[in-house]
């Protein structure tokens, strides 16, 4: 019975105990700033009409086989609006796209 009498009296000594104060609360959490904006220099702008795309429009119409022979195909691609071809970029190539069934030239365009 004794042990049964502490144990109440620890109980009541431990429900009468106050309880340690609250933590302080956290600041916010700071507002990431961004870098400051770093001016990139332009890129230099690329030669007008390196392709010859003036003076190809003049085939835009008319028919593949009016196209001058023989085609240089380092700086010429010929081929119909359907046709798979590379998706590399060159700008002084010029590409002749024209219609499978027709064979007329539809666009004319560098790339």
């Amino acid at each position: 019975m004794k042990r049964f009498a502490l144990g109440g009296v620890i109980l009541i000594l431990a429900a009468c105990s106050s309880a340690p104060p609250p933590p302080a609360p956290m600041p916010p959490p700071a507002t990431p700033t961004a870098p400051p904006a770093i001016a990139l220099p332009k890129p230099p702008e690329p030669e007008k009409d390196q392709c010859g795309l003036k003076d190809a429009q003049a085939f835009v119409g008319k028919n593949r086989t009016e196209l001058p022979a023989p085609v240089d195909p380092s700086r010429w691609r010929v081929a119909c609006t359907t046709c798979p071809v590379t998706m590399d970029y060159r700008p002084d190539r010029l590409n002749i796209l024209f219609n499978p069934d027709t064979g007329v030239v539809q666009q004319v365009k560098c790339g």
